[in-house]
Formats: C-alpha cells, structure tokens, sequence
C-alpha cells in the first residue's frame, strides 16, 4: 500500500507540525492512523494516509453509506430519514445564497446520486462527479443518472457553474489545491461555492476525542478548523461569505461515536452529546459539530 508521509502542513505549508491522537479505522481495516495538527493554520490531517492509487481499497464495506446507500442499523436507518429533509434544505440554501431558482450545478463527490436526483427534479441543470464506480452504477439504478468520474473535473467549461456543492468531499480529496484552483475557474463570477465539512473544534469532538467519528481515518485526508478552511481560501484568493451550521450532523456523529467507543449503541447519551454540542454552536456557528462553508471569488 502507498501512504503519504508529510514533514509540512497540507494546507499553508508550514513544518511546524505534531502529532495530537491516534485513531483507529472502524469501517474498513481496523488499522490506526496518527492524526496530526498545523501550529500555524490549525488544519490536521492524516499522516501516513493511503495515496490516491490506494484509497479505494478503504472505500469497500458494505457500512460506507454514501458509496452503498444502505440502511443497515438504527443509525443509517436515522441517516435515511434526515436526508429526506436534507437534501431539500440543502437545494434551499443554493437558490438563496446564489439569488437564482434555476441554473447550473456541479455536486463532486455525488455518492449514490440522492442530491444530484433532488436538484434535478428542482429545475437545475446538474453535473455530478464521483470516483467509485460502484456507486455510479447504485446511481444509475437508483435514479437513472449519469455520474461522471471525478476525473472529468478538469474537462469541464470555464466559468460554466452557479452553484458547485462538496457536501463532505473536500477532506477526501488528495490534490487538494489542484482541486480548489479548478474550483475557482469553473465557478461563474457571481456564481457560490458550498463546502460541507466536519469540524474538530466542536464540542462533540473534544468529548470523542480519538473515537470521534468524522475523524473517519484514513478517508479523510484533512480535518478541518474554520481557521484552517479561512487560510486555505486566502491562499487560492476566494471569499468566505458565510458560515451555516449542518445541525443533523452532531447526533449522527454522536451514535457513530458511541459504538466506537463502548461497542454499542448509546441512544440516549448520543442524542445528549449531539444536542449538547448544537448549544455551544447557538451563538458561535464556528463550533458547529458540521460547517457549511459560502464561497465566492
């Protein structure tokens, strides 16, 4: 297996780096991967992560819901029955935040198809991306969509989107300035960006700690502060025009978290810790247990 062994900040490029936790895979390997943290932009990220070549391997399980969409088990039955309201919050947000009903999008890292098939049947004119051939074809089959490889990316027109969505997919991604620099030439000059992210600083994390699920190691690359994702925007010259909180995201975190921890579900002291870390974000968005981000040029 290629991994990736970093002596600087994947962010700022700082080499003022330590190590902070160690955490283990859960949903694949069961291997155990340092997590590490810039001094400088307070990005972490996962030393000794599977190269691109290698990432795939850690995407096979039958509990990786948004490759197989399933609904296995009270918390994914849970997942299923919030995206329902999710997905039409989220096709909300885009219209308000890009000041259009209609127009075009791109969603990278698309999964099983289920917000490219609500933006579609929204009016708007979707292109999605998403690199496990899998979950292209559960796309195709559950909606009759057409995904793209994400390697199609760097083929699409200039300036030919109102709306780009990466709704968790950011800290995924391994060229991650590639990424952000072909973001910023696809988007129109009025047009938005929309990242969804999760956030170590939020309350459910620092109760987690290493068995925090939205570590999610090796699969996620990075792991963001609102610090981090402010200097990574600076470095490719984009604005961040908002925060918006993903409030959902703390109680299905918080039940992944349980069972890592005890081995068990913890109904009762999840949804506690979800509602918990939702208080603390009330009057400072930046502590949200998830974090949409608005990005303009």
């Amino acid at each position: 297996m290629g991994s990736i062994s970093r002596t600087a900040c994947p962010v700022c490029g700082s080499a003022t780096i330590e190590r902070q936790l160690q955490a283990e895979d859960y949903t694949v390997s069961h291997l155990h991967f340092e997590i590490w943290q810039c001094e400088n932009c307070q990005l972490r990220f996962t030393q000794q992560s599977p190269d691109a070549v290698s990432a795939g391997d850690f995407y096979q399980s039958d509990n990786y819901i948004s490759h197989t969409d399933t609904n296995k088990g009270l918390v994914n039955k849970l997942y299923h029955f919030v995206r329902r309201t999710t997905l039409l919050s989220k096709l909300r947000l885009i219209k308000k935040t890009v000041g259009i009903q209609k127009g075009s999008l791109l969603d990278i890292g698309a999964g099983t198809g289920a917000f490219v098939h609500a933006a579609q049947e929204g009016g708007w004119v979707v292109t999605g991306l998403e690199p496990d051939a899998a979950a292209r074809q559960r796309s195709a089959d559950l909606y009759r969509l057409a995904l793209r490889d994400t390697d199609a990316l760097f083929q699409l027109p200039a300036a030919g989107f109102d709306a780009i969505t990466l709704w968790h997919v950011l800290e995924h991604v391994h060229e991650l300035h590639a990424c952000m620099e072909q973001l910023k030439l696809l988007l129109k000059t009025n047009g938005r960006m929309l990242v969804a992210v999760p956030n170590y600083t939020s309350y459910d994390a620092g109760v987690y700690g290493k068995y925090w699920a939205a570590y999610d190691v090796p699969r996620h690359l990075y792991h963001f502060s609102p610090q981090a994702i402010k200097s990574l925007l600076q470095l490719h010259g984009l604005r961040l025009l908002a925060i918006k909180p993903m409030w959902y995201d703390s109680f299905y975190i918080s039940m992944l978290s349980e069972q890592y921890k005890n081995g068990k579900n913890n109904f009762i002291k999840a949804v506690l810790n979800g509602l918990l870390s939702n208080c603390t974000a009330l009057f400072n968005r930046e502590r949200c247990s998830s974090v949409i981000y608005i990005i303009g040029k």
